[in-house]
């Protein structure tokens, strides 16, 4: 395009689910970081629940109604992740489970990365991937400081994610500029 300027997501499920995600990102990477005071991952699993679980799953579903089969998927995948996540919180399991939960998890994550979409839908998924390698490593094999960092990609994707749902709201740019042959001389590549 002449601006540079992708016209990424339109859809109004599409914008709300990306917000959900983003929120329920933000919060689960927050917890997980030990960045605030007081404020845990177990902290964002009524966000994880409602806002991630729920919300979400509704989004991919209003998504699939659209026709946005990768939307719809990674809203109604993540979806139940989170609701899985925080219905399963509440049960105390084991490390392992909580482990293996996580890398099950990271291949749909990567699974949304790889299947295309605009810039900022990889760039959500592919620091989520990471997020949950990182974790379902500290709950497997440890040290617990790898689920910190593993927080700070979720907090990362949240942010990706905030990003895009706002960018698409206020028109802002949701894509970066591609450069052709000629690129030192100010022309850009349409496609």
């Amino acid at each position: 395009m002449a601006n540079d300027v992708s016209a990424g997501i339109t859809g109004t499920s599409t914008i709300a689910g990306r917000l959900a995600l983003a929120v329920t990102l933000l919060a689960f990477g927050l917890g997980y970081a030990d960045v605030i005071d007081g404020v845990s991952a177990a902290d964002a699993v009524s966000v994880a629940h409602y806002v991630g679980g729920v919300t979400l799953f509704v989004a991919g579903l209003f998504a699939f109604r659209d026709h946005d089969t990768l939307n719809g998927t990674g809203f109604v995948a993540v979806g139940a992740f989170w609701f899985t996540w925080a219905v399963s919180a509440g049960n105390q399991v084991s490390d392992n489970a909580a482990g293996l939960f996580l890398l099950l998890f990271a291949l749909i994550a990567l699974s949304l990365t790889v299947s295309g979409g605009d810039q900022l839908t990889q760039g959500t998924y592919g620091l989520f991937l990471v997020a949950l390698v990182l974790m379902a490593v500290a709950r497997l094999w440890g040290p617990d400081s790898l689920a910190k960092v593993g927080g700070w990609f979720a907090v990362a994707a949240g942010a990706v994610a905030w990003y895009a749902a706002t960018a698409a709201l206020a028109h802002w740019p949701t894509a970066l500029p591609r450069r052709g042959r000629a690129a030192g001389r100010g022309v850009t590549a349409t496609g």
